[in-house]
């Protein structure tokens, strides 16, 4: 019997926001056509629709959960100040020492993020369980599906894919290296089968949301980085198992009874934060389009009047400027949520 689960909102609410979004991903993938799949092509539709809409506005849900927070801005004051000044501060060093080295701290600073977020929805479905025999296995196994896929692209030649730019990963291909975290893997995934066969049969308990976070953590890390070798699907895969739970997650925990809050029990509350979300998306990309990457004139036609920024002088404070937002969102993460994942 499945008995009371530990839902964050709802079963419904969990099931379709929370949990579902990495194994749409993976189904979406799997019927896309092959060259999707193993190239670096990446039709503009769907960067539109996967990067700008889900990926970079993601990053602005965070401000709902701070800067936009009468009291979250009363009680974080000074973090709400220091970090983005450190952040910058730092991005403009990094910068100096040289562009790559700049992205490549944001890639791992990235990486973090996104490897924490997992393991902190996975305290949250766990937060009522009683310690058990074999209890380090979940958080091992979060961990395991996360960072072997990233230890299998560190071990491979270069990819149809990078997390930002070209090189931002430290790459050796090494075959051995990869059979071996292989098979440590999948030695780990029979060790946990086996445990919850074990609490099961004794307890008559199956944490739903908790294993069924860790099969879509595990399918689209490992479809979307080793499975495939495509832009699209490592993209698809990567985004859409990220950004649509942490908006889910955001929009739960909106303070819709406080003071000067109210708008987000309106009846567009939905509207207006998806909407301001995708505004701010919109502006960051428009300026990254116009002043550095110009990939994009389709989308961003009126950002293209402005002029292109090639001098190394400008762009090492030009470059963290941008980045910002991104660089604030996964420092301020690792402190809001931390009072949450305790519950």
């Amino acid at each position: 019997m499945l008995g009371s689960q530990p839902w964050l909102r709802s079963a419904r609410y969990d099931g379709w926001l929370i949990l579902a979004p990495p194994f749409a991903a993976l189904a979406v993938v799997a019927l896309l056509p092959a060259t999707y799949r193993q190239s670096a092509a990446f039709p503009l539709l769907a960067w539109v629709g996967v990067v700008l809409l889900i990926d970079v506005a993601h990053v602005y849900g965070t401000l709902f959960q701070t800067y936009f927070d009468p009291q979250q801005r009363q009680q974080r004051r000074r973090l709400l100040l220091l970090v983005p000044l450190g952040c910058y501060a730092g991005g403009v060093m990094l910068h100096a020492a040289g562009s790559l080295v700049f992205w490549r701290a944001l890639t791992y600073l990235a990486v973090f993020h996104f490897v924490r977020q997992q393991y902190g929805f996975l305290r949250l479905y766990g937060r009522s369980e009683a310690p058990v025999s074999g209890a380090w296995l979940p958080s091992t196994l979060i961990y395991a599906a996360t960072l072997y896929p990233l230890l299998y692209w560190h071990l491979s030649p270069p990819r149809n894919f990078n997390w930002f730019v070209a090189g931002d990963f430290v790459q050796h291909d090494w075959p051995l290296g990869r059979q071996l975290a292989t098979s440590l893997y999948v030695a780990l995934l029979l060790a946990y089968a086996i445990r919850e066969a074990w609490l099961y049969t004794h307890t008559r308990y199956f944490n739903l949301p908790r294993n069924l976070l860790l099969a879509g953590t595990g399918v689209s890390w490992y479809a979307g980085i080793v499975l495939y070798n495509g832009d699209l699907a490592f993209t698809l895969l990567n985004v859409v198992a990220h950004g649509v739970p942490y908006l889910a997650l955001v929009w739960s925990r909106r303070p819709a009874g406080a003071a000067g809050r109210g708008w987000w029990a309106g009846r567009y509350g939905l509207a207006l934060f998806l909407g301001a979300i995708a505004l701010f998306a919109f502006l960051e990309e428009g300026l990254w389009d116009g002043l550095v990457w110009r990939e994009h004139g389709a989308v961003f036609g009126w950002f293209q009047h402005l002029p292109p920024v090639a001098a190394p002088s400008v762009l090492m404070w030009l470059v963290p400027l941008l980045a910002l937002p991104q660089s604030t969102h996964y420092v301020l993460d690792g402190f809001i949520w931390r009072r949450a994942r305790r519950a």
